[in-house]
């Protein structure tokens, strides 16, 4: 087993009966009509493939904008909240560090921070390469990253309060290894008089090495968007949108 298969089941049995509630609470749920309707235009109607589908936050409401979309997944729980969803969209579980389809789609994308759930540099080159060798010749590849907030650590420790609102409140506590760029969070989620306690393990990524990463995979950036309305992504962004083709 993988170290993202085995990584990603632990995180699936803590997150998935909460994960619809999380992503809504966070705009999440909200923000997915935006992403699907930029990641409709590289498809025009044709087909996709969803890197960590989970639930089919995304991939629902682009498969109603008339998109054929499937997906993979490592977790057997996010796959099972999709086909609640809809059996429309056909998933099949699997590693994305590592898979090969035989079917070629017009669009590769990859959402939220899921490829930090690779926790390796050579996980997330691998997972690029067959994301890559997935799309057609004039395909794309879209991927969604943080920028990484590396300041506050102390000792390489940091605890940061990330959401608070009437009924809810989110403390997430990390754990830098900088060797390896690696984060071992837990999140704490205080809602009434109950606490959960929600650990997950990331490799951050900058654009600059996933640039990188990409031109290794025969990829090459062809667009860098700070959100999914296409704002500019500059010094201030938190995150980024990057589109990729083969080079």
């Amino acid at each position: 087993m993988s170290d993202y298969l085995a990584s990603n089941q632990n995180w699936a049995s803590n997150w998935a009966s909460i994960y619809e509630k999380f992503n809504r609470i966070r705009g999440r749920v909200a923000e997915a009509d935006e992403t699907a309707a930029f990641l409709e235009r590289y498809c025009h109607g044709g087909s996709a493939l969803e890197l960590g589908i989970g639930d089919g936050r995304v991939a629902v409401p682009l498969s109603e904008r008339g998109v054929r979309v499937e997906g993979i997944d490592s977790s057997d729980g996010m796959l099972k909240l999709l086909a609640k969803r809809t059996d429309l969209i056909k998933a099949w579980r699997g590693d994305m560090a590592n898979f090969r389809s035989e079917q070629r789609y017009d669009l590769v994308y990859c959402a939220y921070n899921t490829l930090t759930a690779l926790l390796t540099r050579e996980a997330q080159i691998s997972c690029l390469r067959s994301a890559a060798e997935a799309i057609r010749d004039e395909g794309a590849l879209v991927i969604e990253l943080p920028v990484p907030a590396m300041s506050g650590f102390v000792g390489g420790q940091k605890t940061t309060t990330t959401l608070v609102d009437d009924e809810n409140t989110f403390v997430t506590t990390d754990i830098h290894n900088p060797l390896n760029q690696s984060l071992a969070s837990t999140l704490l989620w205080f809602s009434g008089t109950s606490v959960r306690s929600l650990p997950y393990r990331a490799r951050y990524v900058y654009h600059q090495e996933l640039d990188t990463m990409a031109e290794c995979a025969g990829l090459k950036l062809a667009e860098r968007w700070g959100d999914w309305t296409r704002g500019e992504f500059n010094e201030g962004s938190k995150r980024h949108i990057s589109v990729y083709r083969r080079a």
